[in-house]
């Protein structure tokens, strides 16, 4: 039977000519009109195959156009679809899963493999086997055929494999020789193994050999591509029982040249020199010659592309939303964006979306990138971060975790605020502990539900067992039922009961590691497309606008880093290796994507071209082949390309001077004061009313280094118990250094455990011991015991209309003989600077902390607990402590009553103040002084 081609150059009416082609007597539907003569049109004796479903409709819609009367159009399916309409075959191939599992299985067992990839743990050669499953499929799609067609096949080959291996070595230093070889024998050994009865695409192609020997209708293939050496292997089977008309766009010299002289001058690689015309092309020029060149040149197009560049991301973004939002009050119903560049993709729909566009997205996107698969991803963190405070933060602000739970905000809020208080960098001991006193059970009881989970995350299992663990997970987290609400958990959902069906013969176990780098990668090769709701705007890839022609087409990333797609080399095949097995090179790949472009300008009356000038500060140039282009238009003397630029809508601001915040909130006056907390009313009011008035708190950081503040807290406990074994026990004099050694080994050791840069702390305090144990035995010398000591103490402190209590913790206690008390304060800092801290007249501390005991201390004093000068400690006395009592009991009064009778609170501190004051952004200072 006759197999010929039927080229068509790149228009607009594409579908149209190839009708009128097909039309022609001798063809099959122009046979199927003859057959018929007057009678109702039936073309359902003909199969037609295209690309896409889509392609389907203009089709029919063409052929409409050129009957003008009904018909039965021919029977159109995709290959695909065609073949997924026959009886499956005995010996149904391994899943995905399992084949990669399979392969990684056998890898893992061999160490000199980890050692050549620097992998450092089995887990990460699981990359390595999917990359040597997907060149095995490359190469099997392009070798199979040539296999089967003779039994020489596989040792020409073979022959041509060692050719393309020799090449590659040969410009390489002898060093280099041993790994390349290494690897190139893995990857024919992985190929042959692959290359079985049960492989997938040789499956495929048994299939496809089946259906064309059992050919019962003259075909006719659609395709703006060359076929695949699988798909041409196909049609010369189906050739030998049926006729084959093969419509594709025509890239030769001769078609193109009188069409587009201008894209064949700035771009000549879209043809190759050894490709002219095709065997039928002849036969149709002379049965219509006039015909198709004349309509050909009327559907040329007479517009070039427009430039939109853009200098940042969000420029690119905002300019392309307002373009597409233009079409559309122009009444432009079929819009493409061709999303070269998918981050300012995402941005763009983002926006269109705000505006109230829906965008049908025909790529999709990653299903890792979305909320669900977050969710379970968060959740592998905190199991591999075994309970790291962050990966825990990150799983519990999920929607999908705990979704049932009423109280979720407030009890995230609490868990995040304890973690970070108290430091706990994590471990889920840790994290038990740190919840143990909770004010509320449940916040314990989250943390304990989530440990029991993380629990049955170790061992090894299969995947199959896995997958059970994974959706219990679910189900204990209330997971399950917030993600079957949503599509791209329903997508999750379905991908675990996937790999658990697709286990098969697979029995091998696999650690927690294996598994979620298996979870991993399924994620990022599964694809999420949201529902589509209006097709008004489509996004695609360059290639998914094949043959389609749209009112307008926008293309973000028409860069250089974008546009030619950078290049992906895998292992050792080079260019020079590929190209001597018959694969695609980089030159293959980039001509076809120049041809799509081409396509795409040629197809379409409006086309933007639309990049960033600028990324992360540096030039972004256009794409070499835009400058091509606008190069041959000025050696033509032809006008550049247009620009672009729809600047943003105006909008009518109205000015507002800046001045001083000085808000006044008197029912908003705290019931209870802390001497921090006058402390930043004196400093700053406003920083009062932000911090104490509004609650507005800043979240500490979490450290994985432990701060001056936990120090002062370490030596605060080891100082408490110290004291306390003295008071309640008779101990000499020499044995108190080895006490006190003890007690602040005890409290180091477990913090060392926590924090192991807590042993620089360790030995600053053991350079501190000495010199504070010298002190503390002279002021009992001196008659001085120790009373009491972290003690938290309240205060009512009331006037005429109102009061508020006062409230704090004091360090310790003293009593002398004579019934005498002396409050201390400790401080991590010299006693020199302490002298000179008590002099100053807004040090308000220690009398504050007087005021606490109900003025039932005589005496206040700053105890140093760092080394001065002298290599001694010592304490800073307050001096007239009774006097300062009274005189703050006062400023307290006044000016907590003047905040509840509604006095001003302004922005008003020094510069010390605001330079790291943390309510900055609330005051902003910087504008309005």
């Amino acid at each position: 039977m006759l197999s010929a081609t039927v080229p068509i150059p790149p228009s607009p009416d594409f579908w149209q000519q190839a009708v009128r082609q097909l039309l022609h007597p001798g063809q099959p539907l122009g046979q199927a009109l003859q057959a018929q003569a007057g009678a109702a049109l039936d073309f359902s004796g003909v199969q037609l195959m295209v690309p896409a479903f889509s392609h389907a409709q203009n089709f029919k819609a063409a052929l409409s156009r050129e009957l003008r009367r009904p018909y039965i159009a021919p029977r159109i399916n995709t290959l695909s679809g065609l073949l997924a309409m026959q009886p499956p075959g005995e010996d149904a191939p391994p899943s995905e899963s399992e084949r990669l599992m399979q392969l990684y299985a056998q890898l893992r067992e061999h160490g000199w493999l980890k050692k050549m990839f620097s992998a450092r743990r089995n887990a990460d050669l699981l990359p390595l086997a999917h990359t040597l499953l997907d060149l095995s499929d490359e190469l099997t799609l392009a070798l199979l055929p040539e296999i089967r067609a003779s039994a020489a096949g596989a040792d020409a080959i073979a022959g041509r494999w060692t050719q393309a291996l020799a090449q590659l070595l040969a410009p390489l230093a002898p060093s280099a020789h041993a790994m390349l070889s290494e690897e190139a024998a893995l990857v024919w050994q992985i190929w042959k193994i692959q290359l079985d009865a049960r492989d997938r695409i040789v499956q495929r192609f048994d299939a496809m050999l089946d259906l064309a020997a059992r050919a019962s209708l003259p075909l006719i293939w659609v395709s703006p591509t060359e076929p695949e050496p699988l798909d041409a292997a196909f049609l010369a089977a189906y050739a030998q029982h049926q006729p084959v008309r093969i419509v594709t766009l025509d890239w030769s010299r001769a078609a193109m040249a009188p069409l587009y002289p201008l894209y064949l001058l700035a771009w000549g690689e879209l043809v190759r020199e050894d490709e002219g015309l095709a065997p039928a092309y002849e036969e149709f020029a002379a049965s219509a010659p006039s015909e198709l060149s004349e309509a050909s040149a009327a559907a040329a197009p007479g517009a070039l592309p427009l430039l939109c560049p853009a200098s940042d991301l969000e420029n690119a973004a905002v300019q392309s939303a307002q373009i597409v939002l233009r079409w559309l009050e122009q009444g432009k119903n079929e819009i493409a964006i061709v999303a070269q560049d998918r981050v300012t993709a995402r941005r763009l729909r983002a926006l269109l979306e705000r505006a109230q566009v829906s965008v049908a997205d025909e790529t999709g996107w990653k299903l890792s990138t979305t909320r669900a698969a977050a969710a379970l991803a968060a959740w592998n963190d905190l199991v591999s971060a075994r309970g790291e405070t962050n990966a825990l933060l990150d799983l519990l602000k999920s929607p999908f975790v705990f979704p049932a739970d009423p109280g979720r905000a407030d009890r995230v809020m609490r868990i995040e605020a304890r973690l970070r208080r108290a430091n706990i960098a994590g471990d889920w001991q840790a994290l038990q502990t740190a919840f143990a006193d909770a004010s509320d059970p449940d916040d314990l009881q989250c943390i304990l539900t989530l440990a029991r989970q993380a629990a049955r995350f170790g061992g090894r299992k299969t995947l199959s067992q896995w997958c059970e663990t994974q959706r219990r997970l679910c189900e204990a987290l209330g997971m399950d039922a917030a993600l079957r609400e949503d599509g791209a958990g329903q997508q999750c959902l379905l991908m675990l009961d996937e790999i658990a069906a697709e286990q098969g013969a697979l029995q091998d176990q696999f650690s927690f590691a294996e598994w979620r780098a298996l979870l991993n990668l399924r994620l990022d090769a599964t694809s999420y497309m949201p529902p589509i709701k209006d097709r008004r705007v489509v996004m695609l890839p360059l290639n998914g606008a094949r043959l389609r022609r749209f009112d307008a087409v926008l293309v973000i990333g028409a860069d250089a880093a974008h546009l030619p797609s950078p290049p992906q080399e895998t292992l050792f095949f080079s260019n020079a290796v590929r190209r001597e097995l018959n694969l695609a090179t980089r030159a293959t790949r980039q001509r076809q994507q120049l041809r799509d472009l081409v396509e795409l300008l040629c197809i379409n009356p409006e086309v933007v071209l639309c990049w960033q000038t600028h990324q992360d500060g540096e030039p972004n140039p256009v794409s070499p082949w835009i400058e091509r282009l606008e190069l041959k238009l000025a050696q033509q003397g032809a006008a550049p390309l247009q620009r672009l630029e729809l600047p943003p809508p105006v909008k009518q601001l109205r000015a507002l001077l800046s001045c001083m915040p000085a808000p006044s909130a008197p029912d908003l006056l705290p019931s209870r004061l802390s001497a921090s907390g006058f402390g930043s009313f004196l400093a700053c009011p406003y920083q009062f009313f932000a911090q104490r008035m509004l609650r507005v708190a800043v979240m500490d950081e979490l450290s994985d280094m432990p701060e001056k503040r936990d120090y002062g807290s370490w030596l605060h406990e080891i100082l408490y118990k110290y004291h306390a074994h003295l008071r309640d026990n008779d101990t000499p004099l020499p044995a108190r250094a080895p006490l006190l050694a003890q007690f602040s080994e005890e409290v180091f050791q477990r913090e060392m455990q926590r924090h192991p840069a807590a042993l620089a702390f360790h030995a600053r305090w053991q350079k501190v011991m000495p010199a504070y144990l010298l002190w503390a035995n002279e002021r009992e010398a001196e008659g001085w015991q120790f009373a009491f000591g972290e003690e938290s103490q309240s205060q009512a402190l009331q006037w005429s209309d109102g009061g508020i209590e006062l409230y704090g913790r004091l360090d310790r206690v003293d009593r002398n003989e004579q019934g005498q008390r002396a409050l201390l304060d400790y401080k991590t800092r010299s006693a020199a600077s302490l002298r000179q801290k008590v002099k100053e007249d807004d040090d308000h501390q220690l009398a504050f902390y007087g005021l606490l005991a109900g003025g039932a201390i005589e005496h206040a004093h700053y105890v140093a607990l760092e080394l001065g000068p002298d290599k001694k400690t010592g304490d800073a006395a307050a001096p007239d402590f009774g006097r300062r009592q009274k005189m703050l009991q006062q400023q307290i009064t006044t000016t907590m009553q003047a905040v509840a009778h509604g006095a001003a609170l302004p922005a008003n501190g020094i510069e010390s103040v605001c330079q790291y004051c943390e309510m900055r952004g609330l005051c902003r200072k910087g504008a309005w002084l």
